[in-house]
């Protein structure tokens, strides 16, 4: 069963196997079920078959790898039969059943379309809260005495919960210079784990003036992340933008399909691309002997490559699909995180606050919880041991069958 958020499922494009969905949606069944049965055939012996030499003949023959596996390809979704040979009846009724169904994927997809409305009209309330919440980051204006009591009140709770050392006082005039939050973007997305990751130390530099993250919905399906930056050192880009995109025709079950994604081209001053770093290598001319240092531009790691989405790859493109697949993966979960994550509850990443919410989420789904049942009969077990344990004679053996009996009773 997909997990699912805010009531609305979109799973990824088929193209893109693999790639998650904003609920961690399944893009396709794998072509055999997880619910098959094992085959009833006994099990053949290792030494019945020698692996490594099949292993070294598809390794010597890539041609024939390549056709098993369009033969393969060719079969899923194909008819087994079965089907064609009932009678005529049941065949008849089975397409009656498809046409019911048919109309349950109607109104799925009413639904889904529903929800993204639902969506919509809520996104159009919460926009003035970011709006102000922009403000009050930048030092435009401050917040309301209600405001700031109701943030207190949740202050007092957190402390009456867990002693925490209440910080130095800061000077009056100190305090006066400063204006707003400082850093409280690049401080919340430093607290997104996701997002943590790909930020490096010279990233850093450049987002300390990023001012706001939002988004906006598309008048077709999907969104766009908009970073707005103050003047810096770094590029001209007053906004970059990052635009998902959604196929026109909803998927099984009415879910939106993820098609692909845009991003703007940073327009980078003299120097000061973080995405690229510059290295130097020594050559000597065989001739001469004389050296001469050669600098070459070689791509880096950086947050900003998030703005310059992977393509999906093309069907002739096998070796470097399952890469590619895994960035597109990452690249539509960060847009997935940063939306639903990070810009409605910005404070409480840049507070940690969230990482609590978080770490809980990843604890139920890492399965630390089991039922009370389980519990007490690993309870039973172990004193069942401990008996067993005690009636132990003196020689070490166990005791006859008629003293356990015994116990028992």
């Amino acid at each position: 069963m997909p997990a699912q958020a805010n009531g609305r499922t979109i799973v990824a494009n088929a193209q893109i196997a693999g790639t998650r969905t904003p609920q961690n949606t399944p893009a396709s069944n794998a072509p055999i079920s997880s619910r098959a049965q094992q085959p009833g055939v006994a099990s053949i012996k290792e030494e019945d078959f020698d692996r490594a030499a099949a292993a070294s003949i598809f390794a010597k023959n890539p041609a024939l790898v390549s056709m098993i596996q369009g033969k393969l390809g060719s079969l899923v979704g194909r008819s087994s039969g079965y089907i064609e040979s009932l009678p005529a009846p049941v065949r008849r009724r089975v397409a009656g059943l498809k046409g019911v169904q048919k109309e349950h994927s109607k109104l799925e997809a009413e639904f889904q379309e529903e929800v993204l409305q639902l969506e919509k009209k809520y996104f159009a309330k919460f926009t003035p809260l970011y709006e102000k919440r922009a403000k009050i980051v930048n030092g435009a204006q401050e917040p309301t005495e209600e405001e700031v009591k109701a943030g207190e009140e949740d202050e007092e709770k957190d402390e009456d919960d867990e002693e925490t050392e209440k910080p130095t006082e800061t000077k009056s005039e100190d305090a006066a210079d400063v204006k707003g939050v400082p850093e409280f973007w690049l401080s919340a997305m430093k607290n997104q784990v996701s997002l943590a990751e790909m930020i490096t130390d010279r990233d850093e530099a450049a987002l300390k003036h990023l001012t706001d993250i939002r988004m906006e919905y598309l008048d077709r399906p999907g969104f766009r992340l908009i970073f707005e930056f103050a003047e810096n050192e770094y590029f001209t880009n007053k906004t970059i933008t990052k635009t998902y995109f959604y196929q026109e025709e909803n998927g099984y079950g009415g879910d939106f399909i993820y098609d692909h994604a845009e991003g703007d081209k940073i327009d980078w001053k003299p120097n000061k691309d973080l995405t690229v770093k510059v290295e130097s290598k020594k050559q000597r001319n065989k001739n001469t002997k004389q050296t001469r240092v050669v600098k070459k531009t070689v791509p880096t790691e950086s947050f900003f490559s998030f703005f310059s989405p992977p393509k999906t790859p093309d069907d002739d493109e096998d070796d470097a699909t399952s890469d590619i697949e895994e960035r597109l993966e990452l690249d539509y979960q960060l847009g997935e995180d940063i939306k639903e994550k990070l810009i409605p509850r910005a404070v409480d990443w840049f507070t940690g606050e969230a990482l609590q919410f978080e770490q809980i989420e990843d604890d139920f789904e890492e399965g630390d919880f089991e039922d009370e049942d389980d519990e007490e009969e690993d309870e039973l077990s172990d004193d069942r041991d401990e008996d067993d344990e005690s009636d132990e004679g003196d020689d070490g053996s166990k005791p006859k069958q008629e003293a356990a009996e015994c116990k028992q009773s």
